[in-house]
C-alpha cells in the first residue's frame, strides 16, 4: 500500500529492457549510510534528499523500465488533514487492530511518518534528516524488542516442554510412590492381625496359667492345712 506518501503525478520512462528495475518496498528501512548530498542534473538539492531517504520506485512495463520519484510538492493544511482521514479510512478498511501488536498497523503508521517526513524535508531538509534518523532508530528498537519477545517466547516454550516432561516424571514417581504406601499400609495391617491374634492367644493362655496356678495354690494350701493339722495332733500329748 503506498498511498500514505505522495508521489509524482508523472512517471520519467523510456529506459530500454536491459537495465533490471529494482523493487522497492515501503515500509523497510534503508540500510547503510545515505548517499552523499549531490546536485544532479535536473534535480535540486530538496529533491536529491526525498530520493535519498524515499527511494523512486521502479518497475517494467512494455519492455521499458519506469522510474517514479516522490513529490517534491509542499504540503498545505488540508493535505495533512486529508492524510489523518485517509489514514483513519485505511485503520477502519484494513481493520487493523487499536492496540497490541498489529502488523496492518504498524505498516500504516509507518507510511504516514514517512510522508510526514517528506513534508517535513521540503521545509527544512535538516529537520527531515534528524527526523529519519528518528524513524530508522525507533525500528530498530523495535525489532530489538520483536527479537527479545521471540527469544522470551522460545525460551518459555523450552520451559514449558521441561516443565511438562518434569510433571510427567513427578507423577510417575508420585503413582509409586502410592503403590508403595498401599502395600506398606496393607503390611501394616497383616502384622497388626497378628499381632491381635497373638494378643488375644497369650491373653488366654496366660489366663488358664494363671486359673491352674490358682488352683494349685489352693491345693497345696489345703495339703498344707491337713498335713499342720495331723502334725498338731500327733506331737500333742495325749491326755490320761
Amino acid at each position: 500500500l503506498d498511498e500514505g506518501v505522495e508521489w509524482g503525478n508523472h512517471p520519467a520512462g523510456g529506459c530500454s529492457r536491459g537495465r533490471r528495475a529494482k523493487s522497492r518496498g515501503m515500509g523497510k528501512t534503508k540500510k547503510g549510510p545515505l548517499p552523499p548530498v549531490e546536485a544532479k542534473p535536473g534535480l535540486t538539492q530538496t529533491e536529491d534528499i526525498l530520493n535519498s531517504i524515499l527511494p523512486p520506485r521502479e518497475w517494467t512495463e512494455d519492455g521499458q523500465l519506469w522510474v517514479q520519484y516522490v513529490s517534491s510538492t509542499p504540503a498545505t493544511r488540508l493535505d495533512v488533514i486529508t492524510l489523518q482521514e485517509r489514514l483513519d479510512q485505511q485503520l477502519q478498511q484494513r481493520q487493523a487492530r487499536e492496540t497490541g501488536i498489529c502488523p496492518v498497523r504498524e505498516e500504516l503508521y509507518a507510511q504516514c511518518f514517512d510522508e510526514l517526513i517528506r513534508q517535513v524535508t521540503i521545509n527544512c531538509a535538516e529537520r527531515g534528516l534528524l527526523l529519519l534518523r528518528v524513524r530508522d532508530e525507533m525500528r530498530m528498537t523495535i525489532m530489538a524488542y520483536q527479537t527479545l519477545y521471540e527469544s522470551s517466547i522460545a525460551f518459555g516454550m523450552r520451559k514449558a516442554l521441561q516443565t511438562e516432561q518434569g510433571k510427567s516424571d513427578m507423577e510417575a514417581r508420585i503413582q509409586q510412590l502410592e503403590s508403595e504406601r498401599k502395600e506398606l499400609e496393607r503390611q501394616v495391617a497383616e502384622w497388626r492381625t497378628k499381632c491381635e491374634a497373638v494378643e488375644k492367644r497369650e491373653g488366654e493362655r496366660r489366663v488358664g496359667e494363671e486359673k491352674k496356678h490358682g488352683e494349685e495354690v489352693a491345693y497345696l494350701n489345703r495339703a498344707n492345712k491337713q498335713l499342720k493339722q495331723q502334725l498338731d495332733k500327733f506331737l500333742a500329748p495325749e491326755k490320761k
